[in-house]
């Protein structure tokens, strides 16, 4: 099976830029036809997709961010391969959380649509697969038997504001949404189709999770293309001048570890702020991969005289 085909495109899925219900009509029969369960679809007894912390295919490479330091190559190689399983496993986790988050939203969002809306059954669909990704997420985390951390009051605090936006604000609950799947999806494509190997239990759930995905980032997509250009301008002006903090707060999370890492393994904060605040190839890499949903911004005239700057700010412009 060609790659192209295997992980499929959002974007391709609306190539024919169907009428917006019969774009979710689709969407949800592609739901019916190709779905996948956490447990039914993922070999999780094989021997090959065993999870093994000194399994070198857990090791850092050179092109991602703490990989390329100095401190990180002159580790043992024990030492290496744990501390890239660890990020997976914490990858894995902040996965739980979002996808927690969302389907509660997306809940939240459903039950307030009126009887014969094009969304309710889209949203019911995207929340029984979001659900399926966290039993898998999880699944993950618990048998690495490493500690993924506590996300933290804030956290928390932060995920019901995010709930409670989807029933008051769902234009802006869709950024949000956009701001955690897209860079996610980003990188689960770039490393699927670089040449390195990757461990085969993490390579079958990236797959999945991509072409479940793709369908959620359209609808998410299409929905802020059907509404926002009916928002009043006072709606509008708050969502230009909030996309690029949820979208650059969001794809942070997303990408850098969390402190859970540097505690674990002592790592220096001079290493941190060289893999990531200070290194410009790794803010080059959060801003192409907001590349899709800033262009949609700029379609829906998001990119004010207000909220430019914001983005040139927070360097996702």
């Amino acid at each position: 099976m060609q790659l192209e085909a295997a992980l499929p495109d959002d974007d391709r899925l609306r190539a024919g830029r169907e009428a917006y219900p019969d774009l979710l009509a689709k969407l949800s029969r592609l739901s019916v036809t190709k779905h996948y369960d956490a447990y039914a679809d993922v070999a999780w007894d094989e021997p090959a997709l065993r999870i093994d912390p000194s399994d070198a295919k857990w090791e850092l490479d050179s092109k991602h961010p703490l990989g390329s330091t100095t401190w990180y190559q002159e580790q043992p190689l024990e030492l290496r391969t744990r501390i890239g399983l660890h990020i997976v496993v914490c990858a894995m986790q902040t996965g739980v959380h979002f996808e927690n988050v969302l389907t509660r939203g997306l809940l939240e969002f459903a039950i307030l649509l009126p009887t014969g809306a094009p969304e309710f059954r889209y949203a019911y669909h995207e929340a029984i697969e979001e659900s399926q990704h966290t039993l898998m997420f999880r699944e993950f985390v618990n048998r690495s038997g490493l500690d993924p951390g506590d996300p933290g009051m804030l956290v928390r605090a932060g995920g019901r504001r995010v709930v409670r936006m989807a029933r008051r604000f769902p234009e802006l609950f869709f950024l949000f949404v956009l701001g955690g799947e897209d860079p996610i999806d980003y990188v689960q494509r770039t490393l699927l189709r670089a040449e390195r190997e990757v461990h085969p239990l993490l390579r079958r759930m990236m797959q999945i999770h991509i072409t479940e995905e793709a369908r959620h980032l359209c609808f998410a997509r299409a929905y802020l293309r059907e509404r926002v250009p009916a928002l009043g301008s006072a709606r509008r002006q708050v969502l230009a001048v909030a996309a690029p903090l949820v979208l650059g707060s969001m794809a942070r999370r997303m990408l850098e570890p969390p402190p859970t890492i540097a505690r674990a393994y002592e790592i220096p904060k001079s290493v941190l702020g060289e893999a990531y605040r200070k290194n410009p190839t790794h803010r080059a890499e959060v801003r192409q991969s907001l590349e899709k949903v800033r262009l949609l911004c700029l379609e829906l005239g998001l990119m004010t005289r207000a909220s430019s700057p914001i983005w040139r700010r927070l360097g996702i412009a």
